[in-house]
């Protein structure tokens, strides 16, 4: 059997709000709850469980998500149409911009978690 990434919780002070968030921008669906958790589940199968806990909690993480030049036409104008803040840099000093990295584009924004949130058309060392 191969190894794959399966689900991953996603600590949220509103696991609903958060999901909500999550999936529109994307442009998913949120699942059915299971036990404590609220599930966005993407293309290949992993789901993101969204779980409420104490805000101080909440440990900022990362989530890249890889989407078609399509698809990220598609997410960034929801993006953009929401006034969300994005970014061409993880670290949010280049405002208002994409990045380009392996000849593909790139954006990062922040869920109302303050989750570091990425949309990239290229993998990371794939060229271009």
């Amino acid at each position: 059997m191969s190894i794959q990434l399966n689900h991953t919780i996603v600590a949220a002070r509103d696991k609903a709000a958060s999901a909500e968030f999550t999936a529109g921008v994307l442009g998913l669906d949120v699942g059915a709850p299971f036990g404590p958790f609220l599930p966005v589940q993407t293309a290949n199968g992993v789901t993101l469980d969204f779980m409420e806990v104490q805000p101080d909690r909440i440990v900022p993480q990362h989530y890249a998500f890889l989407v078609s030049d399509e698809e990220f036409d598609a997410i960034f104008r929801r993006i953009q149409d929401a006034g969300i803040h994005y970014y061409a840099d993880p670290a949010h000093h280049e405002e208002g911009r994409i990045n380009h990295r392996d000849g593909g584009r790139g954006a990062y924004f922040d869920d109302p978690n303050g989750h570091n949130l990425e949309i990239l058309t290229r993998p990371y060392g794939s060229g271009g």
